[in-house]
């Protein structure tokens, strides 16, 4: 029998009070700056590295947009146990940490077969084990707001064999990506019954962890999580005693590393600040890294307003996308990741820029006034109206997340500069992700009075989109409709989800998607008509691949780079004090 696990998911509470430990009305004491050099009583160098990070946010589901930053990434990678790994060469491994062996078992029906090692065990003793696996495939294809959900989707039906230590998982059809599956899984005997269970996993801690660190404290109000050697580890210990992530603006940033208090940082950088950065010399190393993201505008065709396609493309020609993009990377290392195709990330080996010319490159005022007639609006007194009523459109960013704040106020200020009535709105991110990009559709339109909620329809969206890992997978999951909304025989008047963040569902479109998702057709081969047929769609607007700078210091050794859009986390075990 398969396992079961609780597929229902209602907003409460209760999982972040259990979560968090017990506070007092007492504020928590400073932290000292990581300027200032740390008094060891016994004159030894203490056993602990210090990283300087942006912030220490809230939310840290590696699973979520909503929660994308370099410290979710760096604890999922620190706690979190996957069944594949990638390396520095870009290609994935199995992690014999966790695993035994993985492979396909049968071609006709497609089925991979896990084998997870005996003693691999959470921190509270309960075995990693198919609960855990099944866990994450529901989330991952039924919530809102998830990162690449495609193949999970494939998935139909997953066994639990050998007291939950052999996952048997079939596939709807074939799938190449399958190894990009079942990362940073998280504990389900936890999480599985805990009211708000998706929603508030990981919101403001870890119930358990499987790795080589677990977590001392986490404090966002003081911006530090301090990370100590995971002694319930059953591998190889980590060399260093302590890990911590503290908060640095461009001030203690650099002046900790100029002192080699902070070992080594990983955070956004402006063009100043790089040029900062590279005044310290030689005794600090800097690297770019790239993240798994790329940032956008996603003109919704969900919405009322833009399910026009002329609309839509009036508005992409009233865009000056080198001025959003220009403000967005404020000279920092994004400015040389421009992203110029819809599926593939600057980053990637093979990217090639498919972009054509005119909207959205440059922008075209004739073009867009001759889109917007076609679909009767006319301008009258400077504002663009249809039936006496202004165009008027809902701009939505995640609350105060950068670069994407920046770029939609500029985005605010060029589109009512030419006419057209903006209600800019910044609401907290997973609301934004788990809430209002994904009201309900009918007919493939989200309806203009909002929902139960109080929800408003979002019309563009500035907004990260997910690019990492196995490209069909990323066009599947940016494109791709649910598997429901296609099905034969399916009720349009009833409600749905849409399946992915800019509410794009093209029945026309999904066949080549699919079969690039499955291998029978290559990739390079779909994505040569699906390029130009993404960009005349004007749903989604790439800017660029997000960037961040790793400083390294001196005074520590075994820090790189990363593998790809990874980063260098994953090495920690190995990281030591000392010359690098």
């Amino acid at each position: 029998m398969g396992v079961r696990v609780n597929r229902k998911a209602v907003p409460v509470l209760a999982l972040a009070a259990v979560l968090l430990t017990a506070c007092s009305n007492t504020p928590p004491p400073p932290v000292v700056s990581s300027s200032v050099a740390p008094v060891s009583s016994t004159g030894k160098t203490p056993s602990q590295i210090v990283v300087g990070v942006d912030d220490v946010l809230g939310g840290y589901n590696p699973h979520n947009l909503a929660d994308s930053s370099q410290v979710t990434s760096a604890l999922s990678q620190l706690l979190l146990p996957s069944v594949f790994r990638q390396k520095d060469d870009g290609t994935t491994q199995l992690d014999k940490n966790l695993m035994k062996s993985a492979q396909v078992v049968s071609q006709q029906p497609f089925v991979v077969a896990y084998e997870i090692r005996a003693d691999a065990s959470w921190s509270d003793g309960a075995p990693i084990a198919a609960e855990d696996f099944d866990y994450l495939r529901t989330q991952m294809r039924d919530q809102p707001g998830v990162i690449e959900p495609a193949g999970y989707r494939q998935i139909t039906d997953l066994q639990s064999r050998e007291g939950g230590k052999r996952v048997e998982v079939t596939f709807a059809k074939p799938y190449p990506g399958w190894q990009t599956l079942f990362s940073d899984l998280l504990p389900a005997h936890l999480l599985k019954d805990a009211p708000d269970g998706w929603r508030g996993a990981l919101a403001a801690n870890f119930p358990a962890v499987a790795g080589p660190f677990s977590i001392k404290s986490l404090d966002t109000a003081r911006g530090e999580v301090i990370l100590e050697r995971n002694e319930r580890y059953w591998e190889k210990p980590a060399a260093i005693d302590r890990i911590v992530l503290r908060r640095s603006d461009q001030n203690t940033l650099l002046a900790a590393l100029r002192s080699g208090n902070d070992q080594f940082a990983l955070a956004r950088t402006t063009g100043d600040e790089l040029k900062l950065l590279g005044e310290l010399g030689s005794s600090v190393r800097l690297h770019t890294v790239a993240r798994p993201l790329v940032a956008g505008v996603l003109l919704r065709p969900v919405s009322a307003t833009l399910q026009d396609a002329q609309v839509r493309a009036g508005i992409a020609a009233l865009l000056d996308r080198t001025k959003l993009i220009t403000e967005g990377v404020n000279g920092g290392p994004s400015s040389a990741l421009h992203a110029d195709a819809q599926v593939t990330a600057p980053s990637v080996k093979g990217y090639a820029a498919t972009i054509p010319a005119g909207p959205p490159t440059a922008p075209d005022v004739a073009k867009a006034e001759e889109s917007l007639k076609a679909a009767g609006y006319t301008k009258t007194a400077g504002t663009w109206r249809k039936n006496g009523k202004a165009l008027s459109l809902v701009i939505a960013s995640p609350g105060t997340q950068e670069p994407y704040a920046t770029i939609a106020k500029e985005l605010t200020s060029e589109l009512a500069a030419q006419g057209i009535e903006v209600n800019a709105i910044t609401p907290q991110p997973r609301d934004l992700f788990s809430g209002l990009l994904a009201m309900p559709v009918v007919a493939g339109v989200q309806q203009p009075t909002g929902d139960s909620a109080g929800n408003v329809g979002v019309d563009i969206a500035v907004v990260p989109q997910a690019v990492g890992g196995d490209t069909a997978s990323v066009l599947a999951s940016t494109f791709g409709c649910r598997p429901e909304q296609t099905a034969a025989g399916v009720d349009k008047t009833k409600p749905v989800v849409p399946g992915n963040a800019a509410g794009f569902c093209d029945p026309a479109l999904q066949a080549s998607i699919d079969a690039a998702l499955s291998g029978s057709t290559p990739l390079t081969e779909a994505l040569t008509t699906l390029e130009p047929e993404l960009w005349r769609q004007n749903v989604v607007i790439p800017l660029f691949q997000l960037a961040d700078t790793l400083a390294i210091g001196s005074g520590i050794s075994g820090v790189t780079p990363g593998p790809p859009m990874v980063g260098p986390f994953g090495s920690a075990v190995n990281w030591t004090r000392g010359p690098k």
